[in-house]
């Protein structure tokens, strides 16, 4: 195209960011990169009834999250401002009158209980449900009387009665449809805002859109979109409908949801303030959504958006529908955690941490951290591994230091000799303490797992925890044998 690219993703402010969403947001996003072109932040907030105060932070700080930026927008500015359509309603209603003035759109004062009783016929029928164009016939002098009268009026384009429409589609090629199976939407609503139709048909031109990428449940309005732009005279975009996001069952629309629920005994997250809840990195779930109904090729499904970007064409999106494989999602949020720094892996796991109650030291979660980098999936299960680190008090039932091969007497024994083989250290580092340990297992002639399975219990209060030996290092001397003592003394309890 002769234009330098332009994108857009234009959300509706009246709920939490959908993943289905950031899906769309990502794939115009790396578009326009890809393209060297622009991307622009456009909020549709026109339809006032269902606005939600919170849902625009929501939805700023979600795609900034994800590292999706914008180079025009509410916050940002630009020259085809301004970027929420509540303040354009002048131009919209513009541009609705230029239609009826041109004999493209007409007036319709049909109330709601006619249209829903002309539902209820057509149901009843079996027939075409949709308007019937009733005020499309109406002869001048009836308009002239609705008019004088002052009832209120919604305004409605005139689809041809007759031919058909062709759209071009980067993803899913030509797609036709007939004009007598459409309806005369309506545009402007009597309360004077826009419908999404009008609004996004206005507001794409004169922000010179390019390319418009969205959800592929939009297509039934692109042949009355196109047929607005021929209206108006104006150039068409080129349309791109993204592949359905399925349940991970392939049961149903993940669109249709609107919060976490469970499918086929999975938990399933919805909204992308959920995945940050659950503890997922950023750049993990950009990977995951770019895997969505678009592949990077060579077999590598790990990448960075900066790896993805010279890649990225539409026509290489998928058009058949996708689900959201959540198990992958687990082990690419494995493999980011993995690469991070423990400083980082340290400050991103903290808040995990302290909303569970923790009182984090800082120190000691950063000495604790590698341990259990190569464990945990999410930021959110390092909470399950690292709580104990920050506990005073222990409780935990004291046949868990029982070690059945050995009985609560042999059990007794073996803790209080490992409680005066580290007492007598000076230096509580993880290979001495290692080396220590191991020549008190020959000195009793018990396996290793055996005397090191108690341990673990009587510092951690747990059968499952981090490496022993970097635990009782990063829990250091003093507190390490202040566990040894309460597990002694109630192992004592047991032998009496």
């Amino acid at each position: 195209m002769s234009l330098p690219v332009r994108l857009r993703f234009a959300p509706s402010p009246t709920g939490p960011l959908h993943i289905g969403g950031a899906r769309t947001a990502l794939f115009n996003w790396l578009y326009a990169r890809h393209c060297g072109g622009v991307f622009v932040l456009r909020i549709e907030d026109t339809d006032r009834s269902r606005l939600v105060p919170e849902a625009l932070d929501d939805i700023v700080s979600g795609l900034r999250w994800l590292g999706i930026d914008w180079d025009e927008g509410p916050d940002v500015g630009g020259p085809y401002g301004p970027y929420c359509q509540s303040e354009r309603a002048d131009l919209y209603r513009h541009w609705a009158r230029w239609l009826i003035e041109q004999g493209q759109a007409y007036k319709c004062w049909c109330t709601s209980e006619r249209l829903d009783m002309l539902r209820h016929v057509q149901h009843q029928e079996k027939g075409k449900v949709g308007y019937d164009r009733h005020c499309r016939r109406l002869d001048p002098t009836q308009v002239a009387q609705l008019e004088s009268s002052g009832a209120p009026y919604v305004v409605r384009f005139k689809v041809p009665a007759s031919g058909g429409t062709s759209i071009q589609d980067l993803i899913r090629g030509d797609i036709t449809f007939q004009h007598e199976q459409l309806e005369d939407l309506v545009l402007l609503k009597s309360d004077g805002f826009p419908t999404y139709h009008l609004a996004n048909v206005v507001d794409d031109h004169f922000m010179e859109i390019t390319h418009i990428v969205r959800a592929d449940e939009w297509i039934p309005t692109a042949p009355l979109h196109v047929l607005m732009y021929d209206a108006f005279g104006w150039k068409r975009p080129v349309y791109a409908h993204a592949p359905l996001i399925l349940n991970p069952s392939g049961k149903g629309k993940l669109s249709k949801r609107t919060q976490a629920f469970t499918d086929e005994g999975q938990e399933v997250l919805v909204q992308l303030r959920e995945f940050r809840r659950a503890g997922y990195l950023p750049e993990a779930v950009v990977n995951f959504l770019a895997n969505v109904g678009w592949a990077f090729g060579d077999d590598q499904e790990v990448f960075t958006m900066e790896q993805a970007t010279p890649r990225f064409e539409l026509s290489d999106v998928n058009p058949a529908p996708a689900r959201l494989p959540y198990s992958k999602l687990d082990w690419l949020n494995g493999v980011y955690i993995r690469e991070l720094e423990p400083s980082r892996l340290a400050t991103a796991a903290k808040p995990f941490l302290e909303a569970a109650g923790l009182p984090v030291d800082d120190g000691l979660l950063l000495k604790a951290i590698p341990l259990v980098r190569e464990r945990i999936k999410t930021l959110r299960e390092a909470v399950s591994w690292l709580d104990f680190l920050f506990i005073d008090q222990l409780a935990y039932d004291p046949s868990l230091l029982v070690e059945n091969r050995v009985g609560p007497a042999g059990s007794l024994l073996a803790l209080t000799r490992v409680r005066e083989v580290l007492a007598a250290l000076t230096d509580f580092e993880t290979e001495r303490l290692e080396a220590a340990l191991r020549t008190l297992v020959a000195d009793l002639g018990v396996k290793p797992a055996q005397l090191f399975g108690i341990v673990r219990v009587a510092v951690s209060g747990k059968t499952v925890a981090p490496p022993l030996f970097g635990t009782l290092g990063a829990l250091g001397k003093d507190r390490v044998l202040a566990r040894l003592d309460q597990a002694i003394n109630l192992l004592s309890r047991l032998v009496m």
